[in-house]
């Protein structure tokens, strides 16, 4: 299935600040999408979480935008944050950085600093994703070995001759040059190298 194009998701209780925001990102040639606030946001990203960022006001009412960051981290979804305030401290941004929000804005803010922030914001977004779907892509190929063949991959990625695998695993040699090229076969790695970044991916998803 073909994925949606980014969106910028604009988290706002002003209607005209909202307004304003999307359009400007409208003639700068990105999808935007107004929310007035950050229940309304959940209510609608969540269920179908669309690449892109978000822009967010610090204050909100109900749930404010350190609470939806928050709350965005606990989910197995992700999608970048640019906070957005007239009422931000320091304080505040240095929490929200420290968080991860690729940048904090105030209020009145410049264009084009709001466009650079979001092209960044969209960028991480693009590889975070292409990140998680290589992850998962290696978790499935792991998924798809033996018992055995998760035995000889351990001890390869160790950097184990054929000959020591063999006698660690109580096999001769032939049969874990068996094991070892179904290994590289299934796991789709072309060498070695290739085959310790997969066990890298494997170790830091789990």
């Amino acid at each position: 299935m073909t994925e949606l194009p980014p969106t910028v998701f604009v988290v706002d209780d002003d209607p005209a600040v909202r307004k304003g925001i999307v359009r400007l990102l409208k003639s700068a040639g990105y999808r935007a999408q107004p929310f007035a606030s950050a229940d309304e946001f959940l209510a609608g990203w969540l269920p179908n979480p669309a690449p892109g960022c978000v822009l967010l006001d610090l204050m909100l009412p109900g749930m404010d935008g350190l609470q939806l960051q928050r709350r965005l981290q606990g989910s197995p979804h992700s999608i970048p944050i640019i906070f957005i305030t007239g009422q931000g401290d320091i304080p505040a941004s240095v929490s929200a950085m420290k968080a991860g929000a690729v940048d904090f804005l105030t209020k009145p803010f410049e264009d084009h600093a709001l466009l650079r922030a979001v092209n960044e914001a969209i960028l991480r977004d693009t590889r975070e994703r292409a990140e998680r779907a290589e992850r998962q892509a290696v978790l499935s190929r792991f998924a798809a070995l033996t018992p055995r063949e998760s035995e000889v991959m351990a001890l390869v990625v160790r950097g184990l001759p054929n000959k020591r695998i063999a006698q660690e695993l109580g096999v001769s040699e032939k049969t874990v040059k068996i094991h070892r090229g179904r290994v590289m076969e299934k796991m789709q790695a072309q060498s070695v190298a290739e085959l310790v970044l997969a066990a890298q991916n494997i170790r830091s998803a789990s």
